[in-house]
């Protein structure tokens, strides 16, 4: 029995994530003619159509699609088999690191430099996306390992604490919440300033209030920074990560922070990756130089 080929099932995979010859052509460093006749051959072997070509578009079949999830299955099974004889926990070679837009901005300005002194060998390719996107990468074996924020559902990973990361209401200096002892909840949320959807801070903050109603709003910001400045302008209050704080977030603003007394305001950053993954030591590695940096 003939079996496919590894270099054809990538060749399939990347021409799903494209939907285009050309552009999966060169996201694979080959020529258009031979990525094409290579997933002809896998059509021969399989004796399936996989994929309806048109000259505008390129349309895989409902068994093309069934194919190319087994395609990435086999894929990131040949990836683990290929890192058996790498899992000793060494920080080297190129190791593919997502992170979400809430963290990257304040962890990588301290993390990059440390590790590019403290380990040379060791070649980062940062990908910052959110977190639902990070976990289909991981899922897929399009990434080694993701830094992420928890409570998050993304199933079938492991994963290593960084550090827990508090959240803190952000408010203008002359903002009357300023002046109460003891603040609730009630006091702050009817003008709080969210991120939009598909940000998991967004999430944690809905969470922490236990507002849906706050679910639709008048006002948004896409970045912490464009939310800052709108809390600067009097136009409400919003929650901000300590760390996104410590790293500067406010200088140069009229808005000042306060701790929250709900001991679930807070976040835990870790860093994941997939379950079962044959380089899990060397991830537990780097979650432990990640925390030696940030320190």
């Amino acid at each position: 029995m003939t079996l496919p080929s590894l270099k054809q099932l990538r060749y399939l995979v990347h021409l799903h994530e494209h939907r285009n010859f050309s552009r999966a052509a060169e996201s694979c460093n080959v020529t258009q003619a031979a990525l094409s006749s290579s997933i002809q051959e896998l059509e021969t072997v399989l004796r399936l159509r996989l994929v309806e070509r048109t000259r505008r578009m390129v349309a895989f079949t409902a068994v093309g699609e069934q194919v190319v999830e087994k395609a990435r299955e086999l894929l990131r099974v040949a990836q683990d088999l290929g890192n058996i004889g790498h899992g000793d926990g060494a920080l080297a070679g190129v190791l593919r690191l997502g992170i979400i837009p809430t963290v990257g901005p304040f962890l990588l300005p301290c993390l990059l430099p440390k590790f590019a002194s403290s380990y040379p060998l060791l070649e980062l390719h940062v990908r910052e996306e959110f977190s639902a996107s990070l976990c289909t990468a991981l899922g897929r074996g399009e990434l080694d390992c993701a830094i992420l924020a928890l409570p998050y559902p993304c199933a079938a990973l492991d994963y290593d604490v960084l550090f827990d990361d508090p959240l803190m209401l952000a408010f203008h200096v002359e903002d009357p919440v300023g002046g109460l002892a003891t603040p609730t909840e009630a006091d702050w949320t009817e003008r709080l300033l969210l991120l939009p959807d598909g940000h998991c801070l967004r999430d944690h903050a809905l969470s922490l209030c236990g507002r849906a109603d706050l679910q639709r709003q008048a006002m948004s910001a896409s970045t912490l920074q464009t939310l800052v400045h709108l809390v600067d302008n009097r136009l409400g209050v919003t929650l901000l990560p300590e760390m996104a704080v410590q790293a500067g977030l406010l200088n140069g603003l009229h808005v000042t922070t306060r701790i929250l007394s709900d001991p679930n305001a807070k976040r835990q950053i870790v860093l994941a990756w997939r379950s079962g993954a044959a380089l899990s030591a060397t991830y537990r590695h780097l979650a432990q130089a990640m925390r030696e940096a940030r320190r």
